[in-house]
């Protein structure tokens, strides 16, 4: 029994470390055959022209170009200049050594194939608002803005028209949640075709109202009207067209006098695998140990993008918690198994002060197995990101003869492998 925490699931949930691994694996085989750890990865990555590819443990990964990846993040960071440059600070015997690592990733979103799905319920109002009901919860990822832009995309009804509900289980009664990079391909996936079935049901009591063939009714996206084809002049609007949805034709039935709605739970037909390449900068003052990150290049795939800027922010947030676990973070216990790091003053992460500005390489790969082509980004971040810097360290610190050291890379730890005190 233990009181202490060997192991908890935190952003990437595993996949830094396995991550971590597999890339010091590769570097300590480069250097052992002499060979750029860039060139030892180009030649095992998965061909473009391969996807889907079937791993021989069964995964089916959905789509990737692993080679645009590597080649994007290196260009931006000038991958030949930093090494040059870092045989100079060597040859010079610079007590600041410059370390370069990088990581090409792959991970798993959303859950394996027959995983559970995601809840979606959409509701047109008779003020010809939409209310979204969700069973993805946010805690700051931006669903609220993301589900309202799907639904808008598909209708023409503004984003301040549509209300998305989340968390109240008396008003959402389904959802799995928020957890494994999941939300947009499930969840958002869930609301689209949602919203395609409202957008179906809506046509229908539109063609009633202008007495014409559900075939021949046209949604005008930028005026948010419908109208029947060849005559533009002649519309109903969604106010209309939801008021509508309540009254009862007593005399033919059909489509009016039941709701404008629809619900539904999405499962995928499998996982989606994103993927990435990070080249991390890092200076090593072997006289202190100070690690410091000096720049950080990402190319995280994300599927097809929705939302550009949440998109960034998931990915900065990512990279921070990264790199934190590879320089900062560490719960320490006593001998006795007290926690020594019980509050942020004590905790060390990073902060803005420490982390200079990211710079992230866009890269669209669409998933085939969801209709939105996403896939996860919330993770890539993490997992990129720590090994790294991980290697990055390492790196700095080949001529002194290491070749592992645990992480955080604190400056003592740092010096001690330096100095073999």
């Amino acid at each position: 029994m233990t009181n202490t925490t060997p192991i908890e699931a935190y952003r990437g949930a595993g996949r830094p470390e396995a991550t971590a691994a597999v890339e010091r694996a590769f570097d300590l085989f480069a250097a052992e055959i002499g060979m750029d750890p860039v060139e030892v990865r180009r030649r095992n990555l998965i061909a473009a022209d391969a996807f889907p590819f079937t791993t021989p443990t069964g995964a089916i990964y959905d789509s990737g170009n692993y080679q645009a990846a590597l080649d994007l993040a290196l260009a931006e960071s000038d991958y030949e200049g930093l090494r040059a440059e870092q045989a100079a600070r060597r040859a010079a015997g610079d007590p600041v050594q410059l370390g370069i690592g990088v990581c090409v990733y792959v991970e798993i979103t959303a859950g394996p194939a027959g995983s559970h799905g995601e809840f979606a319920k959409v509701v047109l109002g008779k003020n010809g608002g939409l209310t979204v009901y969700t069973g993805s919860s946010s805690h700051g990822q931006g669903h609220n803005t993301a589900w309202a832009m799907l639904a808008s995309d598909l209708t023409g009804i503004p984003m301040d028209a549509i209300e998305v509900v989340a968390g109240d289980t008396d008003r959402v009664a389904e959802g799995m949640g928020t957890m494994g990079s999941r939300s947009l391909q499930l969840g958002g996936s869930a609301v689209w075709t949602a919203t395609e079935q409202v957008v179906d049901r809506a046509r229908q009591v539109a063609a009633e109202l202008l007495e014409a063939n559900v075939a021949d009714i046209e949604l005008d996206m930028d005026r948010g009207v419908f109208h029947v084809a060849g005559t533009p002049s002649v519309t109903k609007t969604w106010a209309e067209v939801g008021t509508a949805g309540d009254i009862v034709d007593p005399i033919g039935g059909g489509a009016m006098g039941l709701p404008i709605e629809a619900s539904l739970t999405f499962s995928a037909e499998n996982a989606t695998f994103p993927f990435g390449a990070h080249v991390a900068e890092v200076e090593v003052d072997t006289e202190t140990g100070k690690v410091t990150l000096r720049r950080i290049v990402t190319c995280d795939d994300a599927g097809r993008i929705l939302n550009p800027l949440i998109v960034e922010g998931q990915r900065h947030g990512g990279i921070a918690q990264g790199v934190g676990q590879a320089l900062f973070e560490h719960m320490m216990y006593d001998e006795d198994g007290n926690p020594q790091t019980s509050n942020f003053a004590d905790y060390a992460f990073g902060s803005a002060a420490e982390f200079p500005s990211f710079d992230l390489v866009p890269l669209e790969t669409p998933s085939p197995v969801n209709p939105l082509g996403a896939k996860g980004i919330g993770e890539s971040g993490a997992i990129g990101g720590t090994p790294a810097v991980q290697s990055a360290v390492i790196d700095a610190l080949s001529p002194f003869g290491v070749t592992h050291l645990d992480m955080p890379y604190t400056a003592e730890r740092v010096w001690r492998a330096v100095t073999g005190l």
